[in-house]
This record gives structure tokens, sequence and C-alpha cells, in this order.
């Protein structure tokens, strides 16, 4: 049987941040993870490295300077994953933001970046319909224009996984599922088996660590861990667009009429919209978009953009995630004001269990758990080690030039970046935007030459 200090259950972009904080400090640790790594609620963000300007209507500037601070990092760590952009904010005579007010809240989202952001700035009408032509222009007042990262959110996860992997005390599994845990005298005993295979394995660990995001209630109890119901689960979904279907020169955020915000984001050679926030009342594993969810948006962009062709063709795919936020004391008025700090508690003694937060901010959140952990296990824990740029690169780059895809580069990916399934190759190492289940070719390979590799 096994033994390691650490075992991280749920392989998202916080069990793939902490294994490599815990493994830069020398501590032996295996992740595993029901399915591929970052496959769930860390590939169905809104691809973005932002403070969250909406937050400051709530006063949360605490949490929106941490996550620029973080934003402005990853910036600099991993230009090949994220780049800034700048984003539009279109006011309206029906707007609640009176322009003063809007040139107030970027001015100070500015100051909390201690101006690492790129200056903002505030457009009248006619230079805003200059930059977003399809806009509805009745009404219009101008817009203010500020700056924030967008990012391949699957590939950050997973280059932390690979930059992890490098030290040898580290493992990691995906398409494992966790059975039992047993507590034991100095630790747990963890039983998982493979999903695609009838193998069951037990190790011994020091310590477990769940970040099962919006998981975890269920899970737990189901493991005999004590705990009771924390998250408000909120379900996003969003489109990737064709280009050409909403004429814009940047990035926009829209606030609708019931008082969501809907992000239109060009990349990808293709226009990123979402999200929604909507209770969750559905298998949550793989969730997937309703057509309600995408009737939603396409009436958003409908009303901001009258005269834009679009309808259900101009779709390329969706996807859907659920946040698992953390609740609080007392009602909630609505999702979109659920707090978005993170909680760690410890249910028992040598258990360790991590919910809500915001990406953006999944260093920080993975740091305050690993300096509790790595002391613990008798080891000097060392802040600065995350602070490195990430070691091993994904084979295919996500945004710029991208290198031409051969047999043989697919096969040194599968090899080399943990490729279980077709569809993890096309989704998250290839970052292509199709249905893999529709597809007839790959980047000019056929499918059929694809498959067997696997």
């Amino acid at each position: 049987m096994k033994n390691f200090d650490v075992v991280i259950i749920g392989g998202g972009i916080n069990g793939c941040g902490l294994l490599r904080d815990l493994a830069l400090n020398g501590v032996s640790a295996l992740l595993i993870d029901k399915g591929d790594f970052s496959s769930q609620t860390s590939q169905a963000s809104s691809k973005m490295l932002h403070g969250g300007i909406r937050y400051l209507e709530n006063f949360d500037f605490g949490l929106v300077q941490e996550a620029l601070e973080e934003k402005n990092l990853w910036l600099k760590l991993t230009p090949h994953l994220c780049f800034e952009r700048e984003f539009y904010l279109p006011l309206y005579k029906y707007s609640k933001y009176l322009p003063w007010m809007l040139g107030t809240g970027l001015m100070l989202y500015d100051f909390l970046s201690h101006f690492q952001n790129r200056p903002h700035g505030m457009l009248g009408v006619e230079e805003t319909l200059k930059t977003l032509p399809s806009i509805d222009p009745k009404g219009l007042r101008g817009a203010g224009k500020y700056y924030d990262g967008v990012v391949d959110d699957a590939k950050l996860s997973l280059e932390c996984l690979y930059d992890a992997l490098l030290e040898p005390q580290v493992e990691a599994l995906s398409y494992h599922e966790v059975l039992s845990t047993t507590q034991t005298s100095d630790g747990y005993e963890v039983t998982f088996q493979n999903t695609r295979a009838p193998q069951k394995e037990t190790v011994r660990a020091k310590y477990i660590v769940f970040t099962t995001g919006p998981f975890t209630d269920d899970l737990l109890p189901k493991l005999g861990i004590p705990w009771t119901p924390q998250l408000v689960p909120s379900k996003g979904i969003h489109l990737w667009l064709k280009p050409g279907s909403i004429e814009v020169k940047g990035s926009v955020v829209l606030t609708t009429k019931d008082n969501r915000v809907v992000f239109v984001i060009p990349q990808r050679d293709a226009i990123l919209v979402g999200t929604t926030e909507t209770k969750v009342d559905q298998e949550i594993f793989d969730i997937k978009a309703t057509t309600e969810d995408v009737d939603y948006l396409l009436n958003v962009l409908q009303q901001y953009f009258p005269n834009a062709p679009l309808d259900h063709s101009s779709i390329i795919s969706t996807f859907a995630g659920v946040r698992p936020l953390a609740r609080e004391e007392g009602p909630a008025n609505s999702l979109g004001k659920v707090s978005r700090h993170h909680k760690i508690y410890r249910p028992t003694s040598h258990s360790y269990v991590m919910i809500g937060g915001k990406y953006t901010t999944f260093r920080k959140m993975t740091q305050e758990l690993a300096q509790e952990i790595v002391p613990r296990l008798g080891l000097r824990y060392k802040p600065n080690l995350t602070l490195n740029p990430l070691r091993q690169h994904s084979l295919m780059p996500t945004f710029g030039e991208k290198p031409e895809l051969s047999v043989e580069m697919v096969k040194k990916i599968i090899e080399t970046e943990r490729v279980t399934t077709f569809e993890d190759l096309i989704k998250r190492r290839l970052s292509l935007l199709e249905d893999p289940h529709g597809l007839k070719e790959v980047m000019g390979i056929p499918v059929k030459e694809i498959l067997a590799l696997f």
C-alpha cells in the first residue's frame, strides 16, 4: 500500500494549484479526479482573469484588489496562456450608473490594481459606435473602457498539474473515483476505482483535502466525512459564436434588465458570450446548457445588438458549469450577490475542505491551505515558490500562431499531457471549440487516425 503525506480529491484549478504548491514544498501528494483534470467547473468559466469589477458595488474591495494582483501576476508568468485586452461597458439613459459614477468606479479599479492595469477611459457616443458598430444606438450615452485578462482556464489548470508532476514525490490519477475514506490513528486510508476498468486501490495519507467544488455537499456524506451542506450552487452557461456574428472591436460588458452581467469576448477566432446565474435543477456532473439557457443569452444579445444576424445557426458550441459559491449567514438577494470569497473547513483532524472563491485567486486560496498543512508535516513552508513560471507548457498553444498538427504531435500530446480520451484531447489539449463527437477531422487529420492512437 502506497503512502502519501496528502491525498487531494478533485482535479480542477484548486486541486491542481494545491498539488503544485505542496509539490514545490517537498510534500508527497496524490491527486485524484473522477474525470479528466479541469473537465468540470474549471473549464466552464468566462475565460477571464479579472478583479471582478461588479463586486465594487458590494464594497468588496479586498477581494477585487487581491484578484487584480493575481490577474497581473499570471499575465506575467503565463503570457502563452493569457493576455490583457480592453473591455467596454456601454451606458444608456436607463442604465443604473451615471457616467461620472462609472468613471469613478473604473478609477477605483485601476487604483486597486496598484495602477498595474492599463489606464481606463470614458468614450462619448460617437467613439462608442465606432468601436462597437453593432451596439444599439437608441438612448446610448457612451461607454467606459477598462482592461482585464483573457485566459485558457483549462490549460492553466493543466499546466499547474504538469509543473507539480515534475517533482518525483507527486502523482495524479484522472478517471478514478474515490469509493471510501477510512480514518486511522494518524490519517486516512483512501480507496478508489478506475472508472474505465474494475481496478481498485487503497493508499494511506496523513491528510486528505477535498477540492471538489460543486460536488462537495453530495460527496462528503457518502464518504463518511462529517459535513453540513455549505454551498449555494449557481449554474452558468456560455456560447461560442461564429466570428462576425457581432461586429465589435473589443470585449463588451452588458448589464441585463434583470441585473445580471453578460460578457461578449472575441477570442480564438470566435466570440464567447456568457454567463448566466441560475439555480441548479439537474445533474451537475458534465452539466449541459439547456434550450432555455441558450435562448436567454441570445435574447440579451438581440436586445443590445438588434441589427446583428444572430440566431441558433450562429452558435458553434455551448458549455455549462456550476459555481460552488459558499453559503453565507442570512438570506442572499440573488446568486449574483453571493460572496466570491472562499472558505476552508477542517471537519476532522486529518481532513480539509475548500469551497467558494474565484478562479483568478486560486493561487492565494490554495496557498492559505498549503501554509497550514506543510508545517504540520514537519517541513518549512516557502511562500514564494509558486511565484516561479510554470516549467512545462502545452504543446499546442491556445492563442497566437499554432504549429501544424501531425499524428506524431498528437501522439506526443497523449503521452506527455495526461490524455485519456478523445474528448480530453479536443477540448482541453487542443482547445478546439467544436463538439468532438461530430468531427470528421481535426486540424487536417482524419479522426480515425487520431482514434487509432488511443
